[in-house]
């Protein structure tokens, strides 16, 4: 049976991930296919449900439906379960325990999970640990608190920070964020910061991580970071932004002498974890990470 898996979001514009996903079904010589499934947010649960019997083995799941698909899912991992959102559905099948009677009567969509997982911690997490940098006890500042804050913020925890200081423009959003890091690591110290300029002096952070759209293309002359804001020396600066693939935030890391990484490494790591959830395989990353830009740049 072809591996036949997909993207659902709403609306997908130009995604690159079926780009990355079909060059690593090539190179590894598997019979599968990558769709874009555009689903507008009322017709989402009916797709979802739709999904064993058109012999979908998973899908990917992006804005805006990430929460949505959780109450449709039979199951749900730890990571997605904290999160609380779903970027990964796998549908697990058992029609092989089947009687021979319901076989016969093509019961086999009906004896089937679908489980929800996200994979996007684990895609945040990739390049930091390919490049050696050790979060265990280090001091991380967060921008934004929206769905992608909560994965990053996830990550984080999971991996020993020793302080989080999240920063937003609404207060109330990152006041929720704050209590919901608070429950997953009580030990880890918290701030929370709504106006400008960020408390660099106060908190001489290891990471800054931009968790935002802002200078997110088309409007890729825009920055979260304030022009006369000093980065802290030595900082790691990471934007998960990866349309334009260095952005306007990142180059003014790179003048001031900071590390950068951007957000397409990221992209394709959390990609290559769920293609090994739907295959059982290890895809190679190289090949997806060649044509995620190469879908990028056209």
């Amino acid at each position: 049976m072809p591996f036949q898996t997909g993207l659902i979001g709403w609306p997908l514009g130009h995604s690159v991930s079926p780009a990355m996903h079909n060059a690593a079904f090539a190179a590894l010589g598997l019979e599968g296919r990558y769709d874009a499934l555009p689903v507008a947010p009322e017709e989402v649960a009916a797709l979802v449900h739709s999904l064993p019997m058109r012999g979908y083995r998973g899908v990917n799941v992006t804005i805006p439906h990430k929460q949505a698909v959780m109450p449709l899912m039979d199951d749900l991992s730890d990571a997605a379960r904290a999160i609380g959102a779903v970027n990964t559905v796998i549908v697990e099948r058992f029609s092989k325990s089947l009687s021979a009677e319901a076989a016969s009567n093509d019961l086999g969509n009906r004896f089937t999970v679908l489980c929800g997982d996200n994979t996007d911690w684990l895609g945040f997490l990739h390049p930091l640990e390919a490049r050696g940098f050790e979060l265990a006890g280090k001091s991380a500042l967060l921008l934004g608190a929206g769905g992608s804050a909560r994965a990053v913020a996830y990550a984080l925890a999971m991996r020993g920070v020793s302080q989080l200081a999240i920063w937003n423009r609404t207060p109330d959003r990152a006041a929720e964020l704050a209590h919901h890091v608070a429950a997953l690591a009580p030990a880890l110290t918290i701030h929370q910061f709504t106006n400008s300029p960020f408390p660099i002096s106060h908190f001489p952070f290891d990471l800054i991580v931009n968790t935002t759209p802002v200078g997110m293309w088309p409007n890729a002359d825009a920055s979260p970071w304030p022009d006369d804001l000093p980065f802290p020396p030595g900082a790691l600066v990471y934007d998960l932004v990866y349309r334009p693939e260095e952005t306007r935030f990142l180059r003014q890391a790179t003048a001031a002498g900071c590390a950068t990484q951007g957000g397409l490494a990221m992209l394709v790591a959390q990609g290559a974890a769920a293609f090994e959830m739907w295959t059982g395989l290890n895809p190679p990353m190289d090949v997806m990470l060649a044509a995620a830009a190469a879908a990028l740049r056209s």
